[in-house]
């Protein structure tokens, strides 16, 4: 028989930040988000969850927009 684990929800954490990857540069970049990261409660670094990897590019760590979280900064 398993055993069963009974835990209370946890509250989902909006994201510290938001990760872009980024092709190009200055107008011709090209911006596409590719996962989020939070910060360790320690405040030495982040915790990163990705939905995808840059082939090229680099990778930007951006605080969310309040109003408009998808928009490009």
């Amino acid at each position: 028989m398993a055993k069963s684990k009974t835990t209370e929800p946890t509250s989902v954490k909006s994201p510290d930040y938001i990760c872009w990857t980024v092709t190009g540069t200055g107008d011709a970049a090209f911006w596409s988000r590719m996962g989020a990261a939070w910060q360790h409660k320690d405040g030495k670094g982040p915790s990163l969850k990705l939905e995808t990897l840059p082939v090229d590019g680099r990778i930007v760590l951006r605080r969310p927009l309040a109003a408009a979280e998808g928009a490009r900064t």
